[in-house]
């Protein structure tokens, strides 16, 4: 049976000891399957989170000709296994200008941008399309870094739909004069194509070229706020690094994103003694004392990572690859700075921080968001309404949100199908009654057994009671996977 589509959360009771698993990295995902087609041969990614966006990618793949075997993952119900028949920069399949190959990307901004350039060391023409919200999602940047390099890019908006025309780069469309000039402008000294992209919008721009630019014979510049330290930029650079371009095993790891959610549960979950659990909860301030993590991140990596929460992550990321990795433990100095910068500090979980900040004993700041807004959905004005509608206190001033202690209440949550969305307010319903959530299983996105995660019986879950949220009836575990 399918999730309701109306589903409420009920506190947790009493103390709660787990170690939660969470799928692979959606972001290192994708980029290894893009580099996994490039490579000189069969390539096969371990802990691969499989989800709507991951599969989205998959299929392109499959569209354009790569050879791709997906396996079950024994550890984790949703990742897989996935080898991919590597071409060397190669792209089997390919459309015409007439009857262009057509790729669907629904609403994953990874393989909209990703595929966009991939396409480009192609031999025809390819024509991207996804979901309503992705072809209002910006673009503009990318599609102009690509026409820089030489390759031919339509588009009525600088959005999707768009069509690309591959290595050819559309030079029957031009002119003798046209085509000299293009490739000219477009020539470095070193006898690679150059092109400067602008990250102000996203950063997956500059990915996408970045993952492809080898193949392609692409020099590019970076260009932006802190674009020599953008984190998801320099995880793509690190990823190239260390991928395994000849052929052979890559493991993903864990999705930090993912599992900020399971240490928010930790820090507004009862905390008594397992003993006596009516004893007194800690204020947030008090379960985040720096007294009770080593000095350095390294040793709070190696000492502390599990042993610090009743509520604790599995096999939490240590190759900092992940600027979210930093929610634990950096995390726990935010509280002393009660300002956190989405440029900075943290990724996609500053929705976590932003979730749990009413809980502070002081006003909590959120800097940089500008990015929110141009993501699944409008995220900055879409938590400063369903957090106001539970009654915290936010204020909104341009790119900044600003959170004050609140006594919070329930209410019908609007998600705006928007994963994340869902998932923070899921994890506010273990502390707040009455939280009833609108369209539960967009979580397929990224995380398809979420909800299964929180009913489940510790020590593999949290063992949270789901209801449907029109009737009140305990839905039973084979309701709660999103599909």
């Amino acid at each position: 049976m399918p999730l309701p589509d109306l589903i409420e959360i009920v506190p947790l009771a009493k103390p709660v000891r787990a170690e939660i698993t969470v799928p692979g990295s959606k972001s290192i995902t994708n980029r290894a399957l893009i580099l996994a087609a490039l490579a000189e041969g069969d390539v096969t990614l371990t802990g691969a989170l499989w989800s709507e966006d991951t599969q989205v990618m998959v299929e392109a793949l499959k569209v354009l000709g790569f050879e791709v075997k997906v396996e079950l993952d024994a550890a984790e119900f949703c990742n897989r296994t996935i080898s991919v028949g590597g071409r060397g920069g190669r792209i089997p399949n390919a459309g015409t200008p007439a009857k262009p190959l057509e790729l669907f990307v629904g609403n994953a901004g990874t393989a909209a941008r990703f595929l966009a350039a991939l396409v480009c060391l192609g031999s025809g023409t390819y024509r991207l399309s996804g979901v309503p919200r992705m072809h209002e999602r910006p673009q503009a940047a990318l599609f102009q870094a690509l026409r820089e390099l030489g390759y031919r890019v339509d588009s009525a908006s600088d959005k999707l739909p768009a069509t690309f025309f591959g290595s050819s780069r559309g030079d029957e469309a031009h002119s003798e004069k046209e085509k000299r000039s293009l490739l000219t402008s477009a020539a470095t000294s070193e006898g690679l194509r150059s092109c400067t992209v602008s990250i102000e919008e996203s950063s997956q721009f500059a990915s996408a070229l970045l993952l492809s630019a080898k193949h392609g014979g692409w020099n590019v510049k970076v260009a932006g706020d802190d674009a020599e330290e953008a984190p998801y930029v320099a995880m793509t650079e690190r990823l190239l690094e260390a991928f395994p371009w000849s052929g052979g095993r890559f493991q993903i790891e864990p999705d930090a994103s993912s599992g900020s959610y399971f240490w928010a549960a930790d820090c507004l979950a009862p905390h008594g003694s397992f003993d006596n659990p009516i004893l007194p909860a800690p204020t947030l301030r008090e379960r985040f004392s720096l007294e009770r993590i080593a000095a350095s991140y390294s040793e709070k990596l190696e000492h502390h990572a599990i042993n610090i929460s009743e509520i604790s992550v599995a096999d939490w990321p240590k190759s900092r690859w992940q600027i979210d990795s930093q929610f634990f433990p950096l995390f726990l100095y935010v509280w002393k700075s009660s300002t956190v910068s989405r440029r900075s500090d943290l990724g996609d979980s500053i929705m976590t921080a932003v979730i749990i900040a009413p809980f502070y004993e002081g006003a909590m700041k959120f800097t940089d968001l500008g990015r929110l807004r141009l993501q699944e959905c409008e995220r900055v004005v879409a938590l400063r309404s369903e957090l106001t509608k539970c009654g915290a206190k936010v204020v909104e001033e341009g790119d900044t949100l600003t959170v004050y202690p609140s006594q919070l209440h329930g209410a019908e949550i609007e998600t705006y199908n928007d994963h994340r969305m869902a998932m923070c307010f899921a994890i506010l319903g273990l502390k707040v009654p009455g939280i009833k959530l609108k369209n539960p299983a967009c979580v397929k996105k990224t995380f398809p057994n979420f909800f299964q995660k929180l009913a489940t019986p510790p020590p593999n879950g949290l063992g949270a009671e789901i209801r449907d949220g029109h009737t009140g009836r305990k839905l039973e575990m084979e309701e709660l996977f999103a599909d």
